[in-house]
């Protein structure tokens, strides 16, 4: 899942969520590793987690 409403607006704020409740941690972060390590540096702004239940979530946020 992004966000993409305002796709190429340099102040807008974009995120990718990665979500599973089947997928190991391990596999998890490094998707969501792998597509920050495709954004530049000056975009990025941080890498979130969050687990609920069994559900684990990690999200990129950059600017677009």
């Amino acid at each position: 899942m992004t966000s993409d409403t305002y796709a190429n607006d340099p102040t807008r704020v974009a995120y990718k969520m990665f979500r599973s409740g089947i997928k190991p941690w391990d596999t998890l972060c490094g998707e969501a590793a792998e597509f920050a390590s495709q954004i530049p540096q000056e975009k990025l702004i941080s890498v979130s987690h969050s687990q609920e239940g069994v559900i684990g979530v990690v999200i990129v946020w950059y600017r677009s």
